[in-house]
């Protein structure tokens, strides 16, 4: 009895120590550092920047699944649930969280130690990111792609290419400070111009259709898309009512005219989003945020779909195509 119940103890010992070997094992490695990729859209709409992302980190010398591990959260266009995605992320903990503007605020008003870098189509200063561009100080920097403030130009263009339209909507998203600075610089420049200029404000993904029968409604004979991420990670219902309306259309960023948009005036996001993957790696190495100035992009890109433009039985002007950096067959 006494030996069984030796045999016993011992087996449990040796039970207790295998147990622990892969523990100590484990603990003698260092921890792979985990970056929490944060977006207020949906998992679909950030698979190509996913993509870019992981080439600035790899540009950077981290490779996920090697020395960096990624957790990706994402709000499906529901900012309510950006704080306790955030929370989530913190808890995990993350080394570096990457979000687009609305996650980036969410994350800023949540922690003032996890380093953050954000990819956002807005000024980071006016959405209250950062104190100013070249010091960004506290915990925060990024990369801006300025596709808001571009507003006016895409208003310009789109005159030029539907010239005999006496009024001319927009569709505007109502989520962001971004969409407020971009609906009032259109406002400002139709006013100047003497264009007539209607408003299509959208909340939620239920209030497109109603959008579009009231824009086609009032008379508009051409549209402007606004900017952010709630219409941008809907650009294919959008495109495929401009089309079902048959009204020309500009938008921000060429995604939408990779889906059959008509025309798109802006920075590229894909970029944004790389260079945000090399600050990611830089914070990984050790860098501040506040040591890091905002990344501003310098090349805007001019993208025309010539398919969707004899659909629409358009005839491009020859000084837009020449201005083109890629026309879409």
């Amino acid at each position: 009895m006494h030996f069984d119940r030796l045999k016993r103890r011992e087996f449990i010992t040796l039970l207790g120590s295998a147990a622990a070997w892969p523990l100590a094992a484990r603990a003698q490695q260092p921890a792979m550092p985990v970056i929490g990729f944060l977006r207020s859209t949906s998992l679909a709409f950030s698979v190509p920047l996913v993509a870019a992302f992981r080439q600035g980190l790899t540009a950077a010398g981290f490779n996920e699944g090697q020395n960096v591990a990624i957790e990706y959260r994402h709000a499906d266009n529901q900012l309510e649930r950006l704080p306790g995605l955030v929370a989530e992320l913190i808890r995990l903990p993350v080394a570096v969280i990457v979000a687009n503007v609305s996650a980036a605020l969410a994350a800023k008003a949540a922690t003032t130690t996890v380093p953050i870098v954000f990819a956002t189509g807005s000024d980071p200063v006016v959405d209250g990111l950062v104190a100013s561009l070249n010091r960004p100080s506290g915990n925060v920097t990024g990369v801006s792609f300025v596709s808001g403030l571009l507003g006016a130009k895409r208003l310009e263009m789109l005159r030029q290419l539907i010239p005999t339209a006496g009024i001319i909507a927009m569709l505007v998203a109502t989520d962001t400070l971004e969409a407020r600075i971009e609906r009032r610089d259109v406002e400002l420049a139709a006013q100047a111009l003497g264009q007539q200029l209607i408003i299509a404000p959208v909340s939620s993904e239920g209030e497109f259709d109603g959008a579009f029968t009231s824009i086609v409604g009032r008379g508009a004979k051409a549209l402007l898309v606004g900017t952010g991420p709630f219409l941008t990670s809907n650009r294919e219902r959008i495109v495929g009512l401009a089309a079902r309306h048959a009204i020309p259309a500009v938008y921000a960023v060429r995604e939408f005219v990779v889906v059959g948009g008509l025309m798109s005036y802006g920075a590229s996001i894909a970029e944004a989003y790389r260079q945000a993957g090399i600050y990611a790696g830089r914070v990984l190495k050790g860098e501040k945020p506040a040591d890091l100035p905002v990344v501003q992009s310098a090349k805007f890109e001019l993208v025309i779909n010539n398919q969707t433009s004899k659909t629409l039985g358009l005839q491009i002007p020859d000084k837009l195509l020449a201005l083109a950096d890629e026309v879409i067959e």
